[in-house]
């Protein structure tokens, strides 16, 4: 009786684990495939869905297949777009390419002479050429020492300017055609047809963050390249000497030797040339360069003049600010304290002690604000100028001549 008891115990347990299975597991299975299928066939059958499955599928199979491949994440309208160090390895070297035999180095001489006698002292720099017939762009102060201020000797003109080019070990004479002090831009040119000139790119479409690449000949090394980025534009830089420049800031490293030298983009085009950087404790990679488009005027009339022609006032002002308006019962504006003889002032009747409020309709309070709307007119153009005089005012009009 127990045998059979616990005989039919067994078998019981058993059916009752198949039926446990079948509805546990089996059916579940059988209708999820079921189920799947039924939905699988009505997305193939509505093209919208199906061409997205398609599109999904070879888009997986595209980026499983290619190690090299860009991935994009959009981060609140941002797009970042990961690239792959053989892509940016790749972009360097064709811009290097691309650029190195448009730079050359350039040698200085110059004669210097102190207490101790006479000796001559040397320099490099780097240059662009923007001429297959050998018009080559640099910095003034590579070819020139128009900025030395030093009361214990004396440094003369460059004696000689020699240049050397990519992959040519043959060192060229070079002539100074035409230099500018306050652009700090110059123009030598050596005897020679052929050459490849740099492409000129656009530097008010710069963006912050965008691939540079600096190509020079720092201390001397020959066609350098290094790279970075572009750290700021428009950024004001007021030299050791007092002059001012609007320039691209880029962390590409500058180094002596690179002035004259060529900032260009991922096209390996032009954007600037390389003039100044900053250094000192605790200074790295803070390089500036003259951004393209402001020197392309300038290096025009360096070829065909030998000089920048400026339009030309020929006055000495002085700010009146509210403060001294106040205390001496004037007016605010620019106070005339020097009239040049002979200038285009002089002969428009501006006079000493006369207070300039506006120029060619715009308020002005100091002489940099004048010489700002002045130097956007050319030799000739007219502005008028309204002044304040014997607790009157008056209009008048100055014709703007070349500057001596």
């Amino acid at each position: 009786m127990d045998e059979n008891e616990n005989s039919f115990k067994s078998v019981a347990t058993v059916k009752t684990k198949k039926h446990s299975f079948t509805k546990s597991i089996f059916l579940p299975f059988v209708s999820g495939v079921i189920g799947a299928s039924l939905v699988i066939g009505i997305c193939f059958g509505v093209p919208g869905i199906r061409d997205n499955i398609f599109k999904l599928e070879q888009s997986n199979v595209t980026s499983n297949n290619n190690n090299n491949s860009t991935t994009s994440v959009n981060t609140n309208g941002v797009n970042l777009q990961a690239i792959s160090l053989q892509g940016y390895s790749e972009t360097s070297m064709g811009v290097a390419d691309k650029v190195l035999p448009s730079i050359v180095g350039i040698q200085i001489e110059y004669s210097v002479n102190s207490f101790f006698g006479q000796s001559t002292q040397s320099a490099t720099g780097s240059g662009i050429i923007i001429s297959e017939d050998g018009y080559i762009m640099t910095n003034n102060h590579v070819i020139s020492n128009n900025n030395n201020n030093n009361s214990y000797y004396e440094v003369s003109d460059a004696k000689s300017v020699k240049v050397t080019l990519y992959n040519d070990e043959t060192v060229y004479d070079a002539k100074i055609i035409g230099k500018d002090d306050k652009t700090d831009l110059a123009v030598i040119k050596i005897d020679k047809t052929g050459l490849t000139k740099a492409e000129i790119g656009n530097s008010d479409s710069v963006k912050v963050g965008e691939f540079a690449m600096a190509v020079g000949c720092p201390l001397g090394l020959n066609t350098t390249a290094t790279s970075g980025i572009i750290s700021a534009v428009n950024r004001t830089v007021t030299t050791s000497d007092g002059g001012k420049y609007v320039a691209i800031q880029t962390d590409a490293a500058i180094n002596s030797g690179n002035s004259g030298g060529a900032l260009v983009n991922s096209k390996g085009e032009v954007i600037g040339i390389n003039t100044l950087k900053l250094s000192g404790t605790g200074v790295e990679g803070i390089g500036f360069a003259i951004p393209i488009n402001s020197t392309t005027d300038i290096i025009a009339e360096l070829i065909d003049h030998q000089k920048v022609l400026r339009p030309y006032i020929g006055i000495t002002g002085l700010t009146i600010d509210e403060n001294l308006a106040k205390q001496y019962k004037m007016i605010e504006g620019v106070y005339v304290r020097e009239v040049d003889d002979f200038s285009a002032a002089q002969k428009a009747e501006i006079k000493v002690g006369d207070i300039i409020t506006e120029v060619d309709g715009k308020a002005v309070k100091s002489i940099e604000n004048i010489e700002e709307i002045k130097n956007q007119h050319k030799i000739g153009d007219k502005l008028n100028f309204k002044i304040y005089r014997n607790k009157e005012y008056k209009n008048i009009e100055v014709t703007l001549e070349e500057q001596p």
